[in-house]
């Protein structure tokens, strides 16, 4: 059955990122600045949770190379932005350094969250990226669900990008994931028996105060609440727009290979819950490095293999959209050089300067639309 036509699903990609001072890496509160100034490009840039954050939105996409596009142009204009009014922005997962500003930027929706959950919110400070595929309605889009769940673990493990925070290695690639845990309503989503049961099992979470609203349901892959999209939400921020791209492509050839096997009606894996929490865990531990833990056996691999194995089972869908070669350079690559947690982590262990760091985030960040300049020097006060 021909789902959709060649060019695939719709694709859209949001990134979070952070606001700081241009040496110290200190969070600065400056988000509405940003915002407005952002707005005298052209540019609508969101409020986050932290008023040490902003949110960008691509567009609708359709392809892979659309995505970068836009993302390069988002992550350029927001850069701008925050340098005017005396920040830098960083593709980062989580604070590198200074402490927490413990606050909640000011809107009726933020306070109450700070007012019902205390410090869970007001500590909370990750920067995440989430992907939006197309799909026709909410009742394919948990079936979908159920397909793409085994392979989340993996799509954090390539993105992670959060592995210093405030000033000290933490051990963890993907220290945003270990943090997010902590709600009841993150991780895995359960297999879904129908659009109905999600929407009441949503329903009672409100009910008993777990969540506020459907915004709060942070599982790592769910039916947006806004949009007619499967949101995959389970990725660090990527250090840089050539890693977005990527995560956006492989993400909606696993979409739309779900909802081929949806409509062939092939029963989706039954990967118990606590599987796919502790193959999270090993993912967001070891990011590309080490070994994670494969769902499907059990068994502790290498990154590459899972990597390799889900290349060969999107092959099709990416060669239908005409992605392929692009994707399976992208992936070897990062296999190679490393993602961003890894990049963190050669820089922090060379030098433990805070400066350095976060002159190198900064600098990828942006690296993918300015290739031809040097890495920038940390600044001086």
């Amino acid at each position: 059955m021909n789902v959709f036509p060649d060019a695939g699903p719709t694709i859209g990609v949001e990134e979070e990122f952070f606001l700081t001072d241009p040496v110290s890496g200190e969070l600065v509160a400056l988000n509405r600045q940003v915002v407005d100034a952002a707005a005298t490009f052209g540019v609508d840039v969101g409020l986050e949770l932290s008023p040490a954050q902003v949110e960008t939105a691509t567009p609708v996409c359709h392809s892979m190379r659309e995505v970068r596009d836009r993302v390069v142009e988002l992550r350029a204009v927001t850069a701008a932005a925050a340098l005017q009014v005396g920040a830098r922005l960083l593709a980062v997962g989580v604070p590198v350094a200074g402490a927490p500003l413990g606050r909640v930027t000011d809107t009726p929706r933020y306070r109450r969250m700070a007012r019902e959950y205390g410090a869970l919110i007001t500590g909370q400070e990750v920067s995440g990226c989430h992907v939006h595929v197309g799909v026709p309605d909410r009742e394919i889009a948990v079936r979908v669900s159920n397909h793409l769940r085994p392979w989340l673990p993996v799509l954090l493990g390539l993105t992670a990008n959060s592995a210093v925070h405030h000033g000290r290695d933490t051990g963890f690639a993907s220290w945003r994931a270990v943090r997010t845990s902590r709600w009841p309503c993150s991780g895995p989503p359960p297999v879904w028996t129908s659009a109905a049961e999600y929407d009441a099992t949503v329903a009672r979470m409100i009910d008993c105060g777990t969540v506020l609203d459907e915004r709060m349901v942070y599982w790592d892959i769910r039916p947006s609440t806004h949009v007619p999209t499967l949101e995959v939400r389970i990725s660090d921020v990527p250090a840089t727009a050539n890693e977005t791209a990527l995560l956006a492509a492989v993400v909606r050839a696993l979409v739309s290979a779900s909802l081929r096997k949806v409509h062939a009606g092939e029963p989706a894996p039954q990967v118990p819950d606590q599987v796919l929490r502790m193959a999270s865990f090993r993912a967001a531990r070891e990011g590309l490095t080490g070994q994670w833990l494969d769902p499907a056996t059990g068994r502790l691999v290498p990154p590459a293999h899972l990597l390799n194995r889900l290349l060969k089972q999107l092959r099709p869908e990416l060669e239908a959209f005409g992605e392929y070669p692009r994707v399976a350079k992208l992936l070897a690559r990062q296999l190679g050089s490393g993602n961003g947690a890894a990049w963190q982590r050669a820089v922090w262990r060379e030098r433990q300067d805070v400066p350095d760091l976060v002159a190198s985030i900064a600098h990828r960040t942006l690296a993918d639309s300015q290739p031809d300049l040097p890495a920038p020097r940390p600044l001086t006060a």
